[in-house]
């Protein structure tokens, strides 16, 4: 089957690019760039010895020129290429060129050729080559390397004549949707760091600020990641799936978790969820699996102090931040020209907006989805092609995005209600319980209304999408989830309705009962928390709806609220004062603390707390109690001298005891370093607590030394540790950056 890439696309820039990469990965030539604008009739030049087969040795000084056309399916003829025989017969002349290479997005026929290669032999050329558009083609089919260098090119053709079939189907939720966006990628410094950082560890952890491309980037790594290793892509929202998901019988596994830490703001209870499985992700990567995990700047620095980092430490070793201020002028440029170009504007649009679009990518608030948003109709559709309205049009560019969300038809706020009703996700065909229903007919809008306004939202603010293998309605970006959430700050009768429609699981991350300092989230206003607290009483009681409700009562409401809740569900406080072990994770210890804090724990309650926290460390169960801050404020000097001096008297001695009963609990399936991990990390709680005690750090030590040799005993030797495949050597898109005199926007209405 003939490979067929829409070549014409890429741009005049793009592809002397494309071509600049195919002379060093496919000819094997170190090429030289030249400027455009004095390049001398040269796009590259070499010189030396080429032998391209067995019979064919070129010699000299050779010359690469490009030619690129916008237009479909054209076919190349003599009279294209006359500029470039002059040029190139003065070239010869001054002896600067003997090999001349052609390489064209045309079609170029057999005679053609024939006719080119006279024509520049007469005027001196010693050798004359052409590469066209078939040839060009299928080099880009056969050479994974290059698409992997090129990912844009994935975004140009048919991804079943670049994948094969088991591959294709393995990974068809993730990629069906992203054909658009893969091919206006532009490689960024960023992109070649977090390449890196997944090939070295196996694992990637990108953070950045809203919009700063971190979903682009964990798409087309998702993309190379099929192709390259015919991985099968798996999208996870909760940590719990890696572990449901993960086979170690099939190596080859890329997870791909976006806004590991919360969407719009930090969730606890997913940060506690991953420090219960750090310890299996860790052994996924060991076993073969690379996992992406993307968070905006600010969720994970809330996070942060949650999280367990000794437990996982790639997360700080494997991470990358993507920085938009970073982004060289000529990134920008080429971001912004893929979108325009690719995007859905007419001509016209294009040719008014050309003279401009140099001084947006030079703004200092430039970032990628300014360029997404210039590029769809519905963004611009009141837009004043000028310099001053293209320059607030970048510097007011979140309140710009709430001016259109208000500014929409009953309908589009109540499709966009939906899916924000479904923490970001409607599956279609779309379906609502009564709940929704009566949601919406508050809004004014109808089932069938929504249909329609998600179909006339559809690439602007909604895409089309499948989650879970299943269709779906998501926004078209994470933004929009913002923007609408402040709408629905500033609209009480909005609040409300979110309050009735949305599922309750998805109202405990996503509002607070005053405000508690979370950045991003839904405030619910005092008139409707007697609303919001009669859905959480109605909801059906479980294990994990207990811990997502103690999460939010611990971090997401204030005095008034948990004060009155706690009255209306008393078998709260059962819980709390007698929580589970494990009590750096489990939510009650949280809540426990929160309510002492507020002073909302009688002190009975307290009481029978601090008894059952102090059994579990005399006993060598958990120590959680003298490392935690939050707990330790709950003791009284009395107290904590006496959990101390227990701890030092029927603990301490038993250490190698409890040592020989975690030697007995593994499982030959676990990393043994993760499983002593929970074992040396008492011993360092006990060393930090008792560093005076000189035979007490003594007997510490000794017992650090044992489950050290026990670790090294167990740990399977490094032939059973699987090699992992180079992503990439050289982690660069086709050739060194071009200084353009001629500008990139030149055929953006081409």
């Amino acid at each position: 089957m003939a490979a067929n890439f829409n070549l014409h696309q890429l741009g005049w820039d793009g592809f002397q690019r494309l071509c600049l990469t195919i002379a060093r990965e496919i000819l094997g030539q170190t090429v030289l760039s030249f400027l455009d604008c004095n390049d001398g009739g040269r796009d590259g030049a070499f010189e030396g010895i080429w032998k391209r087969t067995k019979s064919e040795v070129l010699e000299g000084k050779f010359v690469i020129q490009c030619k690129h056309t916008s237009r479909p399916d054209h076919n190349l003829t003599l009279s294209d290429l006359g500029d470039e025989l002059e040029k190139a017969g003065r070239l010869a002349k001054a002896g600067r060129c003997d090999v001349y290479i052609l390489m064209t997005n045309t079609g170029v026929s057999g005679s053609t050729e024939e006719a080119l290669s006279d024509a520049f032999a007469a005027v001196g050329i010693t050798a004359f080559r052409c590469f066209g558009y078939s040839w060009i083609c299928q080099e880009i089919k056969d050479t994974k390397r290059l698409r992997m260098l090129v990912p844009r090119l994935y975004g140009l053709g048919d991804l079943t004549q670049i994948l094969d079939e088991r591959a294709y189907q393995q990974a068809r939720a993730v990629l069906e949707s992203l054909r658009e966006d893969l091919a206006k990628v532009v490689l960024t410094g960023t992109y070649h760091r977090a390449a890196d950082a997944l090939d070295k560890y196996g694992f990637l952890f990108l953070v950045g600020e809203p919009a700063s491309g971190n979903t682009t980037i964990s798409e087309t790594l998702a993309v190379a990641a099929t192709d390259q290793w015919n991985c099968s892509v798996v999208k996870i929202d909760e940590p719990s799936e890696i572990v449901d998901h993960w086979n170690p019988e099939e190596p080859s596994q890329f997870f791909w978790v976006d806004d590991a830490f919360g969407t719009t703001h930090h969730e606890p209870v997913r940060v506690h969820s991953w420090n219960r499985v750090f310890s299996q992700v860790k052994a996924a990567i060991q076993k073969g699996a690379r996992i992406v995990m993307t968070s905006r700047d600010y969720i994970y620095g809330r996070a942060r102090l949650d999280i367990k980092e000794g437990m996982f430490p790639l997360l700080r070793k494997a991470q990358v931040v993507i920085d938009v201020q970073e982004l060289t002028l000529q990134e920008r440029r080429q971001i912004l020209y893929n979108h325009v170009k690719l995007g859905a504007q007419p001509r016209a649009f294009r040719s008014t907006i050309k003279p401009y679009l140099e001084i947006v990518a030079e703004h200092p608030r430039f970032i990628p989805e300014i360029a997404r948003r210039l590029a769809t109709p519905f963004f611009t559709q009141h837009l004043v092609i000028s310099r001053q309205d293209l320059t607030n049009f970048v510097e007011r560019r979140e309140h710009l995005l709430r001016e259109v969300l208000a500014g929409l038809d009953a309908d589009s706020k109540a499709a966009l209600g939906l899916i924000f009703m479904g923490n970001g996700v409607l599956l279609s065909p779309v379906q609502i319980g009564l709940p929704q229903e009566e949601a919406i007919a508050r809004l004014g809008s109808t089932l069938g209304g929504c249909v329609q306004a998600l179909q006339s939202l559809r690439d602007s603010l909604v895409r089309y999408t499948t989650v879970d293998s299943n269709p779906a309605w998501i926004f078209k970006h994470p933004t929009i989830a913002d923007a609408f959430s402040e709408l629905l700050l500033s609209q009480p009768e909005l609040m409300g309705i979110f309050l009735v429609g949305a599922p309750v699981e998805k109202l405990l991350g996503q509002v607070t009962c005053g405000d508690v300092g979370l950045e991003g989230a839904l405030v619910v206003p005092r008139s409707l928390r007697g609303l919001f607290s009669k859905r959480l009483l109605e909801t059906e009681y479980n294990w994990e709806a207990e811990r997502r409700e103690d999460w939010f009562l611990t971090y997401r409401c204030d005095k008034e609220f948990l004060s009155e809740f706690l009255k209306k569900r008393p078998s709260i406080l059962e819980r709390v004062k007698k929580p589970g072990l494990y009590l750096n994770a489990v939510s009650e210890v949280d809540l426990a603390v929160r309510m002492f804090e507020l002073g909302l724990l009688r002190e009975g309650d307290r009481r029978v707390f601090i008894a059952a926290v102090t059994e579990y460390a005399v006993r060598g169960q958990d120590l959680y109690a003298l490392e935690s801050t939050g707990i330790r404020s709950m003791l009284t000097r009395s107290e904590l001298r006496n959990l101390r001096a227990r701890v030092r008297k029927d603990m301490i001695p038993t250490l190698s005891y409890v040592r020989r009963d975690a030697d007995q609990d593994w499982d030959h399936e676990e990393d043994p370093a993760d499983h002593m991990q929970r074992y040396m990390d008492m011993l360092d709680t006990l060393h930090k607590q008792f560093r005076r005690y000189s035979i007490i750090v003594a007997e510490v030590e000794r017992q650090r030394n044992a489950a050290s040799f026990w670790v090294s005993e167990h740990e399977p030797p490094d032939s059973e540790l699987p090699a992992r495949v180079k992503l990439s050597e050289e982690a660069q898109e086709m050739a060194p950056p071009i200084a353009d005199a001629r500008s990139i926007f030149d055929d953006i209405d081409a």
